[in-house]
């Protein structure tokens, strides 16, 4: 089911490594018309789609507040004892990335520089084929953390225009403002520019299919949206045969059970090692729930790829610049110091990229589909703008007023040389107050 390549001996191995399938024209076009409708049409966009994709229309669009507060009571108190632990454990993680104030002084200037939370931020959780309550929480309250003032959820609807309880359970224990029952790109259009039931978001956060990446990717710069594209879930494992190979075998089936379009790869310079993992990923699907899954995201791009040694296999982490990197070698820093290029890196075997996706605190919105090449996990600053105050004395504009006015000269810009000359500071005389006052 995992198909081989052996790059031994190989001098430019990334030159015959397998290259992911580009996106399609014809899904851009596709996800295209759907922002363009509901950009035009709104609300009744937005059932077409529904009706479409998801085969039933909500009552309204809104869960109401009270369904979402009543259901953190419905769901088993085990797993809302889960829920609130993992809340916990990812609110104190983004809680210290929040930045403080920053003051720069020089030569009678001050910068005060901070970061200015968005005032409404859109969080996309995907549904239809599971519940993703993780995910709520995993975008839901980096957003809380940074100072947001209101959070948005749209998760697509179930069968029966409901939203399941664990994911709405989810929302009440982020603190989640507003649950819209609507998903796919139609949802991302909805929050980009609003509709009759649905106010529009300064910025838009979350993975979802390769249409819900797509549509995020149009509606930048009407919105605020990362520069990673969170798609299909990917896994690279790097293993050298002292992990048992039924770590790396589970590993690997656990990114690829999202669904099809994923990336799962296995490197390795043990050929044993990579007989043992493949054996252990056939018996492991004797009994996989979700087998099709597993099977499409194999099918069509599952791996084992065979290199000299660790340089090597970081060569090919960074050509791939894959969502996870699981490490599981005798000396994993020999490919962790040589890694650029990763999502998120998981070290050692205990630490599967299943307790990322959980409990460990940073968010499980990660790049995929190479954007990890530029990107990283979303985070506390998606939902932040850099904003900065600049005050000057006599002593600042006396330093620096000639110069404005020179480089202002040299730009033909007259008027920005006279703000500084008409202050009297910009031919190096001094004539203003102490506070900067003529």
């Amino acid at each position: 089911m995992l198909d081989r390549v052996d790059l031994r001996g190989e001098a430019d191995i990334t030159g015959r490594l397998p290259r992911p399938e580009p996106v399609s024209e014809g899904s851009v076009a596709a996800v295209r018309e759907i922002v363009h409708a509901v950009r035009a049409d709104g609300d009744a966009a937005l059932s077409r789609y529904t009706e479409q994709f998801d085969g039933a229309v909500p009552p309204t669009w809104r869960v109401p507040p009270s369904e979402v507060a009543a259901a953190r009571d419905r769901v088993e108190p085990s797993l809302r004892a889960a829920l609130e632990a993992a809340a916990d454990s990812i609110a104190e993680f983004h809680r210290e990335q929040a930045s403080k104030e920053q003051i720069h002084t020089r030569g009678g200037i001050t910068i005060r520089s901070w970061d200015q939370p968005v005032g409404r931020a859109g969080c996309y959780v995907p549904g239809g084929r599971a519940a993703y309550p993780s995910t709520v929480l995993m975008t839901a309250l980096p957003a809380r953390a940074a100072g947001v003032d209101q959070v948005v959820l749209c998760v697509p609807p179930g069968p029966e225009g409901q939203v399941a309880d664990v994911t709405l359970a989810a929302a009440a224990i982020a603190g989640v403002d507003e649950v819209y029952a609507v998903g796919g790109a139609q949802a991302i259009a909805a929050m980009a520019y609003g509709t009759e039931s649905v106010d529009a978001v300064d910025v838009i956060v979350g993975p979802g299919n390769v249409y819900v990446a797509l549509a995020k990717q149009l509606v930048a710069g009407v919105v605020g949206v990362p520069a990673a594209f969170a798609g299909p879930s990917e896994v690279v494992v790097v293993v050298d045969g002292t992990t048992p190979a039924v770590y790396a075998a589970v590993d690997l089936i656990v990114q690829a059970e999202h669904g099809p379009d994923g990336l799962a790869w296995l490197i390795t310079w043990d050929p044993d090692a990579a007989d043992a993992v493949e054996e252990a990923v056939a018996e492991l699907l004797l009994d996989a729930a979700r087998l099709d899954d597993i099977a499409a995201t194999f099918h069509r791009s599952g791996h084992i790829v065979l290199i000299d040694g660790p340089e090597s296999a970081a060569q090919v982490v960074n050509f791939i610049a894959p969502e996870h990197l699981q490490v599981m070698t005798e000396a994993p820093d020999a490919v962790i110091d040589r890694v650029r290029n990763a999502g998120a890196i998981f070290r050692g075997p205990l630490a599967p990229a299943s307790i990322g996706d959980y409990m460990a605190g940073p968010s499980h919105v990660l790049p995929t589909n190479g954007t990890a090449r530029f990107a990283g996990a979303l985070g506390v600053r998606d939902f932040t703008k850099p904003m900065h105050e600049i005050a000057a004395g006599s002593e600042g504009l006396a330093a620096v007023g000639p110069h404005v006015a020179a480089i202002a000269d040299a730009e033909g810009l007259g008027a920005h040389a006279q703000s500084i000359r008409l202050r009297g500071f910009g031919n190096g005389v001094q004539r203003g107050t102490g506070d900067g006052q003529p």
